[in-house]
């Protein structure tokens, strides 16, 4: 039987009846129900629901999109992904690739993990990847960033938006940089997206918490500088530079402990410019500890960048009371009416 929280009618964002593309809580639930479309399409399969019995299909046609193609995973074979068109009613620009008003042309969303049967041993695996910074390993992600590729190539980055949950939201992420760093800067939305590291975050006297990010600052900045060794890069080589203009919106919960350390990790930038010491934040916050020693101890040996590492983002943080772990983790809370939000704007300089 399906659950209630499957249901549109039941618990999508019914208040939404007009669109505003420029109201950020519009666009922000649009793109959380349209993500919500592919957990619901991925369970619709398992449960062979098809036709009319299908509960997928109201969670992207109550906002005018139409689904034009499944991402499927080569090796279990369950939907990880799917291509959106929005196809409003009565729009002039139907035949038009251009977007107005805000609204996308296509968005191209990833679910995350689902705990049942038929495909969480294979989230799994995922999910194992992204703790080994080896998701761009994985055949789904060149699944999904293929698609993304083809369709910026077709309509332009300026038509399509990325959207993702938990591990959907890393495969987002990590879609969206790779796209930055050849000059396409793709609007995304990337919910409870993983940032896995000690969960300092937690930590509620903030001059402790204050003083262990300061010392992990200096001890990382010192690691860069030992590993950068004779071979410093200009700043227009720095791939971390060049993705500075990319500017996604992650939208994170602080009882999520998966996702909570980006909180920290962007605020304590600003707190280290205001004591003197941005120097020291703007070269530790582009290197993880772990990367940093692998790279020393392995003789240069180059390892792969952590994913959370991100130079820009509109940070939005629900700062709701969650009544658990599920609820501060899942994708519905994005799209109540009611939430108490802190956004703010962090751009790498």
């Amino acid at each position: 039987m399906a659950s209630e929280r499957e249901v549109f009618g039941l618990s999508g964002p019914l208040h939404l009846t007009n669109i505003d593309w420029n109201n950020a809580h519009h666009r922000r639930s649009v793109a959380a129900s349209l993500v919500e479309g592919v957990y619901i399409l991925e369970r619709d399969r398992q449960e062979k629901r098809e036709g009319s019995q299908a509960l997928a299909p109201p969670w992207w046609e109550f906002f005018h999109f139409k689904l034009i193609r499944k991402l499927i995973d080569d090796v279990d074979f369950c939907i990880f992904g799917a291509i959106y068109e929005y196809k409003p009613p009565s729009s002039h620009c139907n035949d038009s690739i251009v977007s107005i008003d805000g609204n996308p042309r296509y968005v191209i969303a990833f679910r995350g993990t689902i705990t049942k049967p038929d495909s969480f041993t294979r989230d799994f695996e995922l999910d194992i990847h992204i703790m080994r910074n080896g998701l761009h390993q994985t055949s789904r992600f060149e699944i999904g960033m293929q698609a993304v590729r083809n369709m910026v190539a077709t309509v332009g980055a300026s038509n399509v938006w990325l959207a993702g949950h938990s591990l959907g939201a890393a495969m987002a992420m990590l879609a969206g940089k790779t796209m930055a760093k050849m000059g396409n800067f793709l609007e995304a939305f990337l919910f409870n997206p993983p940032y896995l590291s000690a969960p300092i975050e937690r930590i509620k006297d903030k001059k402790v918490k204050h003083g262990i990010r300061i010392a992990g600052s200096v001890i990382t900045a010192g690691l860069a500088l030992a590993a950068r060794g004779k071979n410093p890069r200009s700043r227009s080589e720095d791939p971390f530079s060049a993705l500075s203009a990319w500017t996604p919106s992650l939208c994170v919960n602080p009882a999520d402990h998966l996702c909570s350390e980006y909180i920290g990790y962007f605020e304590h930038r600003k707190k280290m410019e205001e004591i003197g010491a941005g120097a020291i934040e703007r070269l530790a916050t582009q290197h993880s500890l772990g990367g940093l020693f692998m790279s020393v101890v392995g003789r240069g040996v180059e390892t792969a960048k952590p994913l959370h590492l991100l130079p820009s983002a509109n940070l939005t943080v629900n700062l709701s009371p969650s009544n658990d772990f599920k609820q501060a983790h899942g994708i519905h809370q994005w799209w109540r009416p009611d939430l108490n939000l802190k956004c703010s704007l962090y751009k790498f300089k």
